[in-house]
């Protein structure tokens, strides 16, 4: 069987910003303004007024500080608050397919291939803006790549479950070389009106070419020692949308056809999940946990990667053991721990180990032992 190794990633990041700040003074203004006009429900105890959101509340629930967005205007908005995307012709490139090819580019050229050298494309992110054709396989067209691709779901945890496919295919010989792909436009799918989740998220979308050990000719290798997925059913994270569901008359999704969850729960179930299955992962490989140089997790809350990190070390980690990126780029989805990978492998040496590891939705975890070459 053929080893795998990841040889180069990409990231594309959007040009707009949208600071707690901001996001604040916007659902501050709605949440007042509906708070005026539901006066009277709310004084005959009808109706619960609407509390106000502020930066102490965001960065102390979850360490965001900004978010990056592909559409700025319709979410700061008060009589909006979602972006305004302008829908697209068939003939156009799509928008996940855009922000794909501009990530797989900068993949490809980290790690010295061409289209030609490609034998499968995976779009795995968790949520696609159309049920078909598939993503992948506008990708595959736009970037001139043979063989077949397809897209994958598998919420906040597409990423690691893309490489674990991939590293399969690449095994068992059936690709030379696969480019992984995950255009996440989750502002799309977030409730901006829920002061509980809208901080949340933030756009990006991040690439990884993975090819066989022997055909990898890129400087910054990292040759994977194993992966590991597991999923358990959980509504506690969900999103009913889908082609069997309308907008409501404004073109704005109801509450539950949008991102929701009880953050609690999942906090208390999914952080010691996350973190036997590391350390499961890591030992399955003839390893320990202390010989981990870098932990690159998913960055969903800063207070559960605290929590993994120190179940795992039995101390708090340092900055550079588990590099956090939320701050910046808030929870991105499947990309966040490949945005973590992607900015902070530089400066390891050779013959170093790292973990890349996501959770959420389904539930899934996905886990990647890699060792730096």
């Amino acid at each position: 069987m053929k080893k795998a190794v990841i040889s180069g990633t990409g990231l594309f990041t959007p040009s707009n910003s949208i600071s707690n700040e901001e996001l604040i003074a916007c659902f501050n203004t709605w949440a007042n303004a509906w708070n005026r006009e539901n006066a009277v429900a709310i004084a005959a105890g009808e109706l619960k007024a609407l509390e106000e959101s502020s930066t102490s509340f965001i960065e102390k629930a979850s360490g965001i500080k900004a978010r990056y967005v592909m559409e700025k205007s319709g979410i700061l908005d008060p009589q909006r608050m979602t972006p305004r995307i302008p829908e697209r012709s068939d003939e156009e490139m799509s928008l996940m397919c855009e922000i794909s090819v501009a990530a797989a580019r900068d993949a490809l050229e980290r790690s010295g291939k061409s289209a030609a050298d490609i034998d499968v494309v995976l779009v795995a992110a968790s949520n696609m803006q159309r049920a078909y054709p598939a993503i992948a396989v506008e990708v595959q067209n736009a970037l001139g790549i043979a063989g077949f691709g397809y897209d994958m779901n598998v919420a906040c945890s597409s990423a690691t479950f893309g490489i674990h496919t991939a590293t399969s295919m690449i095994a068992s010989g059936q690709a030379r070389a696969v480019l992984m792909v995950n255009p996440e436009i989750t502002s799309a799918h977030l409730n901006w009106r829920d002061r509980d989740s809208h901080f949340i998220f933030g756009d990006a979308c991040t690439a990884v070419v993975l090819e066989a050990e022997d055909l990898a000719q890129g400087a910054r290798r990292f040759a994977i020692l194993g992966t590991s997925a597991k999923t358990r059913f959980s509504n506690n994270i969900r999103n009913n949308f889908g082609f069997m569901n309308r907008l409501d008359e404004s073109g704005i999704g109801k509450a539950d056809k949008l991102f929701y969850q009880q953050g609690r729960k999942v906090f208390k179930e999914v952080c010691p999940m996350a973190a036997e299955m590391i350390r499961e992962t890591v030992q399955n490989c003839g390893l320990q946990v202390e010989q981990i140089s870098r932990f690159w997790l998913h960055q969903a809350n800063l207070n559960m990667n605290l929590l993994i990190a120190r179940t795992l070390l039995g101390r708090d980690a340092h900055a550079e053991e588990a590099p956090v990126i939320l701050d910046e780029y808030a929870n991105t989805s499947s990309a966040g721990s490949i945005i973590a990978f992607h900015k902070y492998q530089q400066d390891l040496q050779p013959g170093q180990y790292g973990v890349i590891c996501s959770f959420g939705a389904g539930y899934s975890i996905g886990c990647v032992v890699v060792q730096k070459v």
